[in-house]
């Protein structure tokens, strides 16, 4: 999995250097893991930036959890492609409604298995090599966070996304793919802005098919 430095969503340099430290104190044995017990806790798994991993604040990726659930009302299906943050929130049970839909995360990080069979490796670059169990149109509503700006990523990312979702999709990526946005999938901007753990310098927007509240 690998693309142009310059398509990976940058950290300001003041969130750049302290992750910088972060990572050299880590290979140096002085940093010790202080992982929540509970693994749905955002930030159960660390992100790691080298793989173009952010993580959604909890106040946004609450939001989020809340529109997807809205969306694909009770007993709907939910697939988190490369939103690992938003899996884990929903999964936490702390949003009304969650325990009334199910959700699968698809990720390229193996760390994740620790999900079980919610779990779905996934590598972009193979948008359409999912397991056999994986039905076409099989969710209700597919939320797809790409793990680089580039039209080639979203170009790949949008036929997985054209694979799994019934109608319903939610992007969130940085807001120059705007216009990738709305000719690959036909989505468009919404108002809200959406933010991260780590400040990044990039601007970041939601992208739908439907009418949202995210809009407003």
């Amino acid at each position: 999995m690998s693309d142009s430095d310059d398509d990976i969503p940058q950290l300001s340099a003041a969130t750049l250097a302290a992750l910088q430290e972060f990572y050299s104190e880590e290979r140096d044995g002085l940093v010790q893991s202080t992982a929540p017990v509970d693994k749905y806790s955002v930030g159960a798994v660390e992100e790691d930036w080298r793989m173009s991993q952010f993580w959604y604040s909890d106040e946004t990726a609450t939001r989020l959890v809340e529109e997807v659930i809205q969306e694909a009302g009770k007993g709907g299906r939910i697939a988190c492609l490369s939103a690992p943050s938003v899996y884990q929130k929903l999964k936490q049970g702390v949003v009304e409604g969650s325990d009334g839909v199910s959700a699968v995360v698809l990720e390229y990080d193996r760390r994740f298995a620790t999900y079980g069979q919610e779990f779905i490796f996934y590598d972009y670059n193979e948008p359409l090599a999912l397991p056999e169990d994986v039905a076409p149109q099989s969710f209700d509503v597919v939320l797809a966070d790409p793990p680089y700006l580039s039209e080639e990523c979203l170009n790949k990312v949008a036929q997985t996304v054209k694979y799994l979702a019934k109608g319903k999709v939610l992007l969130c990526t940085g807001a120059i793919m705007e216009e990738h946005a709305e000719k690959l999938m036909g989505l468009k901007i919404c108002s809200f802005l959406p933010k991260h753990n780590k400040n990044l310098a990039n601007e970041f927007r939601c992208f739908t098919n439907y009418p949202s509240n995210l809009m407003s």
